[in-house]
C-alpha cells in the first residue's frame, strides 16, 4: 500500500500555508521568519506550531488563533491552491492500494481535495493527525492508516515531503520516498538531490514516479479483448 502525505505531495499548499501563518502572526506583533516556518513546522500539526510559538516568543496566543488562521488559509486556498502537477495521472494508474495520512485536520484535508478535484480518489481513505495522540514525527498516524487499511507496516510505502514525515515513516517500519516537487522546496531541490547523507529515494516531479517504479503502474490494456 502507498500512503500519501497531502500538503506538498498531493496539493501545492505548503508555501501558501507558510505565507498566511507568517502574515497572521505578524498582525499579532509576532514576527517569525518564513525560513523558520519551513524548517520547523513543515509536516507538523497546528497544535505543535502553537506550542512552539508560545514557548519561543513567551506569548499568550488568542484562544481562537487556529479558527482565524484556518479562515484566512481557506480564503487563500480558494484563490491559489492547485494540485501538484502530474498527481492525478499517478492516482489514475496505480496498481496498488493507497490512502492519505496528513498532519492537517480532516476538514482542511477534505477542503483541499475538493478545491483541487482530487476527492474522488480519497473519499474513505483519509487519515488525520486529529485521530492519534502523537503527530509526526511520531509513527502513530502511519500505523493507524496501516491498521485500518489492513496492511502490515513492512508492506507500506510512504511518500512525504517533510523530514518529520520521513522520520515518522521510518519509525513506523515503512519504506519511504521523499517528494520534493512542491513549490515550497523549489529552491532546495539541488541541495536535497545532492545530499549524500540521504538514505531514501528522492523524486522531484510526479512524471518520474512510474519511470523509477514501473511495477506500480496498471497495465492499461488489462482486461481488454
Amino acid at each position: 500500500m502507498i500512503v500519501f502525505d497531502c500538503d506538498g505531495v498531493l496539493v501545492d499548499s505548503e508555501i501558501i500555508s507558510a505565507n498566511v501563518l507568517v502574515e497572521y502572526l505578524g498582525s499579532l506583533d509576532i514576527h517569525i521568519e518564513y525560513d523558520y516556518v519551513q524548517s520547523q513546522y513543515l509536516g507538523r500539526s497546528f497544535s505543535y506550531v502553537v506550542e512552539d510559538v508560545t514557548d519561543k516568543y513567551n506569548v499568550s496566543l488568542p484562544d481562537n488563533l487556529e479558527e482565524i488562521y484556518q479562515q484566512k488559509l481557506q480564503h487563500a486556498f480558494n484563490n491559489e491552491l492547485k494540485p501538484i502537477q502530474g498527481i492525478a495521472d499517478i492516482l489514475s494508474h496505480l496498481s496498488v492500494d493507497y490512502c492519505l495520512a496528513s498532519s492537517s485536520s480532516l476538514k482542511r484535508i477534505k477542503n483541499s481535495l475538493d478545491i483541487t478535484s482530487l476527492t474522488q480518489w480519497f473519499r474513505d481513505r483519509i487519515f488525520s493527525a486529529e485521530q492519534v495522540e502523537n503527530g509526526k514525527p511520531a509513527p502513530d498516524l502511519f500505523l493507524l492508516a496501516a491498521d485500518v487499511m489492513a496492511y502490515s507496516p513492512d508492506n507500506c510505502l510512504v511518500i512525504e515531503d517533510s523530514l518529520s514525515g520521513v522520520q515518522a515513516a521510518k519509525t513506523a517500519g515503512m519504506e519511504v520516498i521523499r517528494f520534493i516537487g512542491g513549490s515550497h522546496l523549489k529552491h532546495k531541490k539541488t541541495q536535497i538531490l545532492s545530499d549524500k547523507n540521504m538514505n531514501i529515494p528522492v523524486i522531484d516531479e510526479w512524471p518520474a514516479f512510474f519511470k523509477r517504479w514501473p511495477e506500480l503502474k496498471k497495465n492499461e490494456f488489462s482486461g481488454r479483448g
